[in-house]
């Protein structure tokens, strides 16, 4: 196991940040929220923070890692995407919702309307 904080707090907070990262993208990836394209998206980075961070923790035996700073950035980001998507979709299904009951209700007042005349 490659984490040492006391040996190398960077590279070690390096591996522990990508992994939570990846799980979260996972996290939303697999929660019904936003569309299916960037649930897919979302579940794709993910899992590719978390490889990589299972490769640098475990398995990696080198001396020079790569530093994706997108791994700290991008959950950010696309968490922010992804609730502005469901909420987006919450208020226009609602709106639908209402406008059918305004028109439902305006089908059922115009025949007494009628009948009074």
């Amino acid at each position: 196991m490659n984490i040492d904080f006391s040996n190398d707090a960077l590279f070690s907070w390096y591996v522990v940040l990508l992994l939570l990262s990846g799980l979260l993208l996972i996290g939303i990836g697999i929660a019904p929220m936003g569309s299916t394209g960037m649930r897919v998206f979302n579940a794709l980075v993910g899992t590719g923070f978390l490889c990589y961070g299972i490769y640098l923790g475990f398995i990696f035996e080198g001396t020079s890692y790569i530093i994706f700073f997108k791994a700290f950035i991008a959950p950010v980001a696309l968490l922010v995407n992804t609730v502005k998507s469901y909420t987006g979709r919450r208020n226009a299904a609602a709106a639908q919702a209402r406008y059918q009951a305004q028109q439902a209700q305006a089908q059922q007042a115009a025949p007494v309307a009628d009948a009074q005349v």
